[in-house]
């Protein structure tokens, strides 16, 4: 049995693609290629963003742009070839990643950095940052975009006087109240009775398929269902809206459900609940799986029993799920925009924040008062994201 110098070990490691820690390996130019080009993408793309946002960006560059096919896609043609442009350009990124990771030349550490963030980065800042800053800018113009420097007026904080002084806006800031205190409220209280009552009994897949069946319906559809529910028609006519039928088989009048204020609001309601509790109702069926049996049998032992074991320790053990439903619920809800748009297009006083933001913009094409809306809804959702923040910190630290 022959052993081996210190000095031929190196060099066994040396033929076999090794290293060693006298002699690194030498840098990768393909590496160090791509990590440049990383960062001069996204230094045009700041570059960009920040003209745009002065309205420096110069008339060249923006006629390059306007007569782009890769920006106007109109044909059938153009849309396939920016679809199978998109998916080159990942395949050779992820081509060009993976072989930076495989390389057996030294990659330095920024290089490789940049090659994932890079991409990750440009994308937030063209789809995220750069609108987000245009909508908070627009909120302080006129109804022409600012971006027009011909014809744009701006009017400071008027918009958000109008928001919050005018009744028709007033109305809508109401509803969206409603809907946000109540689908949640409503729904997460249903799923969690659901899943406490179903929970190990037989037939429990089916009786959970058919609660969670609406979330495998898209809004648009369940709203066409709901407003067949609620259609009305003149007592001297057959009634072919469920609801009324059914009121009908009571003696009572029939009702039109949809156009009647402010009731018809939380008729609309009823349609999101409907959808959202099926979510609340699997998520926490599966937290309340997930309690460990010694738990359960302590609490036996202590005497806990019905209402107790539900109150005392079902309720604490899924308190983290509880609060990722309310939270997922109440953005959905924020984002309502299906529903009412449907079943009312927001007339009839049932319009909330998302509709009237589509109606303010791209209806009556007044820009400002839209951006308003928008930076409303924004405003509205992050006391619910730092609360969500701030509970998942300390349950953490419980664990």
């Amino acid at each position: 049995m022959s052993t081996k110098t210190p000095q031929q070990a190196a060099s066994a490691v040396e033929r076999h693609g090794g290293t060693t820690m006298s002699k690194p390996l030498p840098l990768s130019k393909g590496a160090l290629a791509v990590g440049i080009l990383m960062i001069v993408l996204f230094a045009a793309v700041i570059v960009l963003v920040v003209l745009s946002v002065f309205g420096a960006v110069p008339e060249g560059l923006k006629d390059v742009l306007r007569g782009s096919w890769i920006v106007t896609s109109n044909t059938n043609v153009q849309k396939f070839g920016l679809m199978f442009l998109a998916m080159g350009m990942f395949v050779a990124v992820m081509s060009v990643l993976l072989f930076m990771v495989d390389s057996r030349k030294r990659v330095p550490n920024w290089t490789v950095v940049l090659a994932f963030l890079g991409p990750t980065v440009i994308m937030l800042t063209l789809g995220l940052i750069y609108p987000m800053g245009n909508t908070l800018i627009q909120s302080l113009a006129g109804r022409t975009p600012w971006t027009d420097p011909e014809r744009r007026e701006w009017v400071g904080f008027e918009n958000f006087s109008t928001l919050l002084t005018q009744s028709e806006f007033q109305i809508v800031l109401r509803n969206t109240l409603f809907w946000m205190i109540l689908v949640p409220l409503v729904s997460l209280g249903l799923g969690l009775i659901y899943a406490v009552l179903v929970d190990r009994t037989r037939g429990e897949a089916v009786s959970k398929g058919l609660i969670f069946l609406p979330m495998a319906i898209s809004m648009v559809a369940s709203s066409i269902i709901w407003k067949f529910v609620y259609e009305y028609r003149d007592v001297s006519q057959n009634q072919i809206g469920l609801a009324n039928q059914v009121l009908v088989w009571l003696g009572l009048e029939p009702y039109n459900f949809i156009v009647n204020a402010p009731p018809n609001t939380f008729f609309l309601i009823v349609v999101m609940i409907w959808i959202q509790t099926g979510f609340a109702m699997t998520v926490l069926s599966a937290a309340i799986k997930a309690i460990p049996d010694d738990i359960i049998e302590a609490a036996r032992l202590d005497g806990v029993t019905g209402f107790g074991m539900f109150r005392y320790v079902t309720v604490p053990s899924i308190r983290p799920a509880i609060l990722v439903v309310w939270v997922t619920i109440t953005m959905t809800t924020l984002k309502a925009f299906d529903i009412v748009r449907t079943m009312t297009g927001g007339n009839f006083q049932t319009s909330v924040v998302a509709n009237e933001f589509y109606t303010q913009s791209f209806v009556q094409f007044n820009f400002g008062l839209g951006s308003a809306l928008a930076v409303v809804l924004f405003i509205i959702i992050i006391p619910i994201i730092i609360y969500q923040v701030r509970q998942l910190r300390l349950s953490e630290e419980i664990r």
